[in-house]
């Protein structure tokens, strides 16, 4: 996932509802981490808006969550990830259909499925290893810096 424009927009969808310590400091991985975070709570917040007949603070509450999810469906890195990161970027699409729908509904159940969806996409990377993520965050680094030397160059 190194679309930093999309990373970027998700962000900002994140900072508009949470701005958090760390976040100029994280990881790549740790910013993955923080935003499908963000989308659960979104998520969780719009079904209980939802079922309080807040329809107008859910409806924000969607959005935001469809920003994010957005903002993670752009930042997926195709050329690297194969049929994998497609399967992801399709599971985006798909989630966010179901959150539009869910809106315009107002369909808790369409809730809970986004829920179950990701819910494993978070456990997955949760369960990373430090050391894989050090050792992701130092490559991304080295290449980095080449591409710098190269343009600089």
């Amino acid at each position: 996932m190194n679309n930093p424009k999309g990373v970027s927009g998700a962000l900002n969808a994140y900072n508009q509802v949470a701005v958090q310590t760390g976040v100029n400091d994280a990881s790549p991985h740790r910013l993955i981490q923080m935003l499908i975070d963000a989308v659960l709570e979104k998520v969780a917040a719009a079904k209980g808006l939802m079922i309080n007949g807040r329809i107008a603070e859910k409806g924000q509450q969607i959005g935001l969550a469809v920003s994010i999810i957005d903002g993670l469906r752009v930042s997926v890195d195709k050329e690297r990830g194969g049929e994998i990161a497609q399967n992801l970027e399709d599971l985006y699409f798909y989630i966010n259909d179901r959150l539009t729908e869910a809106n315009l509904t107002n369909n808790a159940v369409l809730l809970d499925e986004v829920t179950s969806l990701l819910r494993p996409i978070k456990e997955a990377w949760d369960a990373i290893p430090e050391d894989v993520k050090l050792k992701h965050q130092q490559q991304q680094e080295l290449q980095d810096r080449k591409a710098r030397e190269a343009t600089a160059g």
